[in-house]
């Protein structure tokens, strides 16, 4: 089967350069949609609940709130772990569904089943589910520095939470922007508990009327000579002067307010945590959260741009510095794949040079090395990979090879062609345009010792990839961790195949050109190369044998090495 492919791929040399050139153009696209990240993300696929109730004990929010949240959850569809942590006023539910489950099918089924126990929770108690991001979404973080120190922790809080966190919101990809550091301004009412026992008036009562005052109340239509008025009640909270007149309650005619009370003034809401730049003190600052499956590169780029944007709007003084920026590891990453695929080329090209003084023979490892990584980038599309580290060190492996395969390929070639008679031309015969010279005669018998040679190193390279076999079996997050670098080696390899007939093309004075590389395999040697074969099988488990054999390039046939006349097999393979 092999055989004549490596024979038609000979034959429609044509066919094989415009197939080559749409994988390529194909890879091409592929590298351009595919996510670019530092990391694999390895975190499961799941869903974050967060319930809020506040003053409760942690005892009371697990009965009331965790409790039923997690009985319920555990019934939903593919779930594989619930997990809940419940502390003072806060209870979180962590629901881990199966690897392969879509995250926003997974948290649509999670808000169908809030909704069937939402009257098995407190009054004025509702679960919220969090971002649609993973672990691994943190991709930018920034601090407000104000140099002219005339802005507060609390002015610069309000200026991230109002203002930063809504426009940097509507950039593309972003799931979330969180706050972090400063002071959260409130309006704080400090009631007198000797005044309140003087009026009479629990600490309760003046908490209701502070929540229903701030409201607007819309009534019905006054109709006055031909003139329609609406009538409305105005009771929004302006300024601290409108709280502080807030009646409590009336006692002999006279309304009782809140400044009667107590004292009303600004002040921060508590606080668990505090946020430093660079030891010059505590700042405010924002980290911004990307959507699952994104690409961190894009969203980073946007978070940048609409910073600059936002940057001229700012209190003079204050300056929008960056903490961490994870579009340097990415850029980082990408650099050292072109460093190293450029470092690659010219090396094997000086070799090839140097050894062979043939620069022509120099070009087949040149193209095949940037054509073969393309191409990989297609399987890592649809198998939806992310460019990361371990998927781009993946192909740094591959690089090795596949340098190696072109080099001994190329070698072995022109070592043939040098070991053939003066009458070469004889051998190899003219050139046809349809059936190009793939089966020739052949009389020097002690060529195929050779074939020993290449075998052996075709062992050492099945076995390298059966070794890169267990890397893509593990599941979980081991399997997230290593299956890019392992499908990255082995789809670069694959690669290779679509360069058959890449050698077949004629020298220009009509004869077989030394970037040919022969590969004579007698009977018993390929007995030999099958036994290797059976043994990465084993390993290899479903994996098609003629997929492995198109890899690794090897033509097979049946050859006996005892006639001196015989037919050989001249795969041009890289």
């Amino acid at each position: 089967m092999i055989s004549r492919i490596i024979e038609w791929c000979a034959r429609n040399r044509f066919l094989v350069f415009t197939g080559v050139l749409l994988l390529t153009l194909a890879g091409i696209w592929s590298l351009g949609h595919i996510p670019l990240d530092a990391l694999p993300d390895i975190s499961d696929v799941q869903v974050i609940i967060h319930t809020n109730w506040e003053g409760e004990p942690p005892n009371v929010i697990e009965d009331q709130v965790t409790y039923p949240i997690v009985t319920t959850l555990l019934a939903a569809p593919r779930v594989k772990a619930v997990r809940a942590q419940t502390m003072f006023n806060d209870s979180y539910v962590f629901v881990v569904f199966e690897d392969g489950t879509d995250i926003y099918w997974a948290r649509s089924r999670v808000v169908e089943y809030l909704q069937t126990i939402a009257v098995r929770l407190p009054a004025n108690v509702h679960p919220a589910i969090g971002p649609d991001a993973t672990g691994a979404g943190w991709v930018y973080e920034y601090a407000l520095v104000d140099h002219s120190h005339k802005q507060s922790l609390a002015d610069l809080r309000s200026i991230q939470d109002w203002h930063l966190r809504y426009q940097l919101a509507t950039v593309p990809g972003v799931a979330e922007v969180a706050s972090i550091g400063g002071f959260v301004r409130q309006y704080q009412v400090n009631v007198d508990p000797n005044k309140l026992l003087a009026y009479g008036i629990p600490l309760s009562t003046v908490i209701d009327r502070v929540k229903s005052s701030t409201n607007e109340v819309g009534g019905r239509v006054l109709e006055l000579s031909g003139t329609r008025y609406m009538i409305r009640g105005l009771g929004y909270l302006k300024s601290l002067d409108d709280l502080a007149n807030v009646p409590v309650m009336a006692k002999n005619g006279t309304p009782v307010v809140i400044k009667d009370l107590g004292t009303v003034s600004f002040g921060p809401d508590m606080r668990e945590g505090v946020a430093e730049w660079n030891g010059e003190g505590e700042t405010v600052g924002g980290i911004v959260v990307m959507r699952y499956g994104l690409n961190a590169l894009n969203v980073i780029d946007g978070v940048k741009k609409k910073l600059a944007e936002i940057k001229g709007s700012l209190p003079p003084g204050v300056e929008i510095v960056s903490g961490y920026d994870r579009g340097g590891l990415i850029s980082e990453s990408i650099n050292t794949l072109k460093h190293s695929l450029l470092e690659e080329a010219i090396i094997v090209s000086l070799v090839i040079i140097v050894f062979l003084f043939h620069f022509r023979s120099a070009l087949i490892p040149i193209l095949t090395l940037p054509i073969a990584l393309v191409i990989s980038f297609i399987p890592m599309y649809y198998l939806n990979v992310s460019s990361n580290i371990m998927s781009l060190g993946g192909l740094a492996l591959a690089i090795g090879v596949l340098v190696d395969a072109a080099i001994v390929m190329v070698e072995n070639g022109y070592r043939h062609l040098s070991e053939l008679p003066a009458s070469g031309g004889e051998v190899f015969g003219e050139m046809n345009s349809s059936n190009g010279p793939v089966l020739q005669k052949e009389t020097d018998v002690s060529a195929g010792k050779s074939a020993k040679k290449a075998v052996e190193r075709e062992r050492v390279r099945i076995l390298y990839y059966c070794g890169l076999v267990p890397s893509g079996v593990p599941s979980g997050s081991t399997g997230r961790t290593h299956v890019p670098s392992a499908g990255m080696d082995k789809n670069s390899g694959r690669g290779l195949f679509v360069l058959v007939g890449h050698h077949a093309g004629p020298h220009p004075d009509g004869h077989f050109h030394s970037r040919e590389a022969a590969a004579r395999i007698g009977k018993s040697d390929f007995k030999s190369y099958a036994g290797t074969l059976s043994a990465g099988f084993t390993t290899l488990l479903e994996i098609p044998e003629d997929d492995v054999v198109a890899q690794f390039g090897i033509p097979r046939g049946d050859v006996s090495l005892d006639v001196q006349n015989r037919q050989s097999v001249y795969a041009a393979l890289v």
